[in-house]
């Protein structure tokens, strides 16, 4: 058999994406393309990782250790795309913002954060929009359209590591460090491609960014947490934000399927567990709600036993927001009680505020261009 069958390329329409593929992925598809035999598929698809999630390369012709006629074939049934970048904002204190479309109609956005982490973290969307309906989230009032492609995810990290210019990938001076999954959605109702994703980006001889540099958030999706953790062993955070549960029935909805004690009990079982792998509990203070010095002693007390964090994040505002922010003094006294009780509680410092960048605050710009325009035509 020929090592390649370069006969009836498909048509310029039909052409398959390969950023965003898994190893696994990427050799079937070479083997099913070009009738190569598995030792042949697997040397191809290691070339073409390294092209694409090592160097940043988008263009076959750019691989100089591929032939020409297998660069030709190549570029004849595959392409190598990004999310088109229709919007970069960067805020004052360096937050820089991305607004990515996916397809028509179809945006999210995504945000780096410089000095988080060991350098610099990159936000991520796992969803366009969401259905968890959180009242002090601006993402939750955005409805969910569809789950992202691990393509789409992938995509957003290849597109703000070209924004940074940050190839190849591995250098010790880098700037992006870490990928939390904290952006647009919910990561445990996409849990198939997040996982894919995790696989991709962490990989050694690509984007290499460690799993215990890569963070993924949920608001306690019970049942695919131990999933997470088994598939994946990425660092869990959890949506927390009360310590009871009315309250917490009312901020974050899902609390009325998965209570706190199922939780937390999810939590304790969580896999690899413990001081060196601590989880993240994300509260986000809000003033007169949930703000008290019991709230925080409630807060420890529930807290026991779990090898844990807390990260308290003062509220960020966005257009008709119910809620205000605590105040610094009051964050502050709230710190305290948790920290005297062993637990390391930072205060998140808002970033990107002035672009609505902050944690809480991202909702698809078409989404907040399409209902203004709305409102104007009714007007008429």
């Amino acid at each position: 058999m020929a090592e390649l069958d370069l006969a009836s390329p498909p048509p310029q329409a039909a052409l398959q994406n390969l950023a965003g593929m898994t190893r696994a992925e990427l050799q079937a598809v070479l083997a099913e393309s070009f009738g190569l035999d598995g030792k042949k598929a697997r040397m191809r698809a290691n070339q073409l990782w390294r092209w694409i999630y090592h160097y940043g390369v988008t263009e076959f012709g750019d691989m100089t250790d591929i032939a020409k006629e297998m660069r030709a074939g190549l570029a004849e049934r595959f392409v190598i795309a990004r999310p088109e970048m229709t919007e970069r904002q960067v805020s004052t204190d360096g937050t820089r913002k991305y607004l990515l479309k996916m397809g028509p109609g179809i945006e999210v956005e995504c945000v780096f954060i410089p000095d988080v982490g060991r350098a610099g973290a990159l936000c991520v969307s796992s969803q366009v929009g969401c259905t968890l309906n959180c009242t002090f989230c601006h993402t939750g009032t955005q409805k969910l359209v569809r789950n992202l492609t691990t393509a789409e995810i992938v995509g957003q990290v290849l597109a703000v590591k070209d924004d940074l210019e940050e190839w190849p990938s591995g250098d010790e001076n880098r700037r992006l460090s870490n990928i939390v999954f904290m952006g647009m959605g919910e990561p445990l109702y996409n849990l198939d491609n997040v996982s894919k994703v995790i696989e991709v980006i962490s990989d050694g001889d690509g984007i290499s960014i460690s799993r215990r540099r890569i963070t993924v958030s949920t608001s306690g999706v019970v049942p695919e947490m131990h999933r997470l953790g088994e598939e994946t062993a990425a660092m869990l955070a959890i949506s927390l934000h009360a310590t009871n549960d009315p309250l917490r029935d009312e901020l974050v909805p899902i609390n009325r399927k998965y209570p706190i004690a199922t939780l937390l009990e999810a939590c304790r079982n969580y896999p690899g567990v413990g001081n060196a792998r601590r989880i993240t509990f994300e509260y986000v203070m809000l003033k007169g709600v949930n703000d008290t010095d019991a709230e925080a002693r409630e807060l420890v007390r529930l807290l026991k036993g779990v090898p844990a964090k807390i990260n308290l994040i003062p509220f960020n505002p966005w257009p008709g927001a119910p809620y205000e922010c605590s105040s610094w003094e009051r964050i502050e006294a709230f710190a305290d009680i948790v920290n005297r009780a062993g637990y390391a509680s930072p205060i998140r410092t808002p970033r990107g505020r002035d672009i609505l960048a902050a944690c809480g605050q991202l909702k698809s710009a078409s989404i907040k261009k399409r209902a203004s325009e709305a409102r104007r035509e009714a007007s008429l």
